[in-house]
């Protein structure tokens, strides 16, 4: 089978009715990444990639396990291999895939912005592939900046700690020659992660630095990253994220937490009671802030990460070695967001999880705390990293209309480190389309195109750019 006839107009769209949604509603609208992990430096200096292997296999940790469970040397994934040596290691993996999102992406991504659709990816065609992409990204308009402008983004939310300086964020903004919206999130992680006294340390004296200010006791701390906050508002920013296995919601009182801080500070260890409390402690503080500001907050929960210690010695974090947890979450989210809530300190939120069996979990808590001035302030997020395929997207899908509103959902983002991912969106948008032409061919949905149509434009672009607040 060749890969015109794989990936065409119609890939995905199984009815008519779906077609029409897609190519008359979803195809040609402008991509909202409010979630992912762009290195933003790249973004700034306009970064030209030297070849495919940089722009399409570095740092992709899906494509390191694909090809490790294809039984290929790790020099060929994250070693001292030669790009074209790894990228025929890909090229070789590729067919193996037959059935993992891998498959799809990989087809999608060459098409679009490459315009390779006239063949499938396998070591026959490896060669021809890489030259005619290395062609291309020798181009000024396939730089990072180009491929954004290509793939039709108006704006992307990278994700930040508190220390970083902004530096890349602010250059952007400056710049009127680029206009697109690349603003930082608020990811706070390190500032509630006290498993490591000397690690927690290390970080709370890079925050002090950031902030500019003696960092002496907790109530200084707060202050320090409430500072910190303010100089990521005054850059664009508008959301945080969490990622986080479960929520935390121990039983603490004031004094323990800072009695806790003082201990941390001096060095010495804190017991898994403690790390409990000071985690719940801080996601409160954080909601506060985010909530003050009208922020929203997100929460990625589930993942079980660095589970081959081997190598996690070998290679670090990061590395394609998490898997999906299976934590306990409905009982301490619920008093998380009602502990926000008493408070009238519940920010917009979305909620994202991991395991597919958190799918009815997160889709009910997310009911029980609407209201106000927001339609859907509450979201069930969409299908996240080992969930973000098509039965991973369409479990979500059914989940959220089963027990919310699917027609207010803020729809798709790329959670991705690469700009070869905005067909991701593509590739949500056609899920969407064929679920929804499906139900109105079954006679489950009403047969009006304006209707199931508009919803779908509200999905892929409208809902995101009304919730988010952005100036677009």
């Amino acid at each position: 089978m060749s890969a015109k006839r794989f990936i065409h107009d119609d890939f995905l769209l199984q009815t008519k009715s779906a077609r029409t949604l897609y190519h008359e509603f979803a195809r040609d609208l402008p991509i909202i990444d409010y979630h992912c992990h762009l290195p933003v430096r790249q973004v700034a200096e306009d970064h030209r990639f030297r070849n495919m292997a940089e722009i399409w296999l570095a740092g992709d940790h899906y494509k390191w396990r694909a090809m490790r469970a294809n039984a290929v040397p790790e020099r060929f994934c994250t070693g001292d291999a030669s790009d074209w040596e790894k990228f025929l290691k890909w090229a070789e993996t590729v067919p193996a895939t037959l059935g993992n999102p891998l498959y799809h992406w990989t087809h999608l991504e060459l098409n679009r912005p490459f315009g390779i659709g006239d063949r499938l990816l396998n070591p026959g065609s490896a060669q021809e592939v890489w030259e005619r992409c290395n062609a291309l990204l020798a181009q000024p308009d396939f730089s990072a900046r180009g491929i954004m402008r290509r793939m039709n983004v108006v704006l992307v939310c990278t994700t930040d700690d508190p220390t970083d300086s902004l530096e890349y964020h602010k250059a952007i903004a400056a710049d009127r020659s680029f206009k697109v919206k690349v603003l930082p999130t608020w990811r706070p992680d390190k500032g509630m992660a006290v498993e490591s006294a000397q690690g927690f340390n290390a970080w709370v004296d890079k925050l002090a630095a950031a902030a500019d200010m003696d960092v002496r006791d907790f109530d200084s701390y707060l202050a320090a990253l409430r500072k910190r906050h303010e100089e990521f508002h005054r850059a664009g920013c508008r959301l945080s994220d969490h990622g986080l296995e479960t929520a935390y919601a121990d039983d603490y009182t004031d004094a323990e937490i800072r009695a806790l801080f003082g201990k941390l500070r001096s060095g010495r260890a804190a017991t898994a009671e403690e790390v409990g409390k000071f985690k719940s402690a801080m996601l409160i503080e954080f909601g506060i802030m985010d909530a003050e500001k009208g922020w929203t907050q997100q929460f990625h929960f589930g993942a079980l990460r660095n589970v081959n210690s081997r190598m996690m010695g070998q290679l670090g974090p990061d590395t394609g070695f998490d898997t999906v947890g299976d934590f306990t979450i409905a009982r301490p989210l619920a008093r998380m967001l009602d502990r926000l809530d008493r408070q009238n300190k519940l920010a917009r939120t979305i909620l994202y999880n991991l395991n597919p069996a958190d799918n009815a979990v997160l889709a009910t808590m997310a009911g029980n705390f609407q209201g106000g001035e927001t339609r859907g302030k509450l979201q069930f997020g969409s299908g996240w990293w080992f969930l973000d395929q098509k039965d991973g997207m369409e479990q979500q899908l059914r989940a959220l209309a089963n027990f919310g509103l699917l027609s207010r959902f803020v729809g798709m983002t790329t959670d991705s480190r690469s700009f070869l991912s905005y067909t991701r969106h593509e590739y949500f948008r056609r899920v969407l389309c064929n679920l929804l032409g499906r139900d109105m061919e079954n006679g489950e949905l009403p047969e009006d195109m304006a209707l199931v149509g508009g919803m779908v434009r509200d999905i892929s672009h409208d809902n995101a750019a009304r919730y988010f607040g952005f100036d677009l």
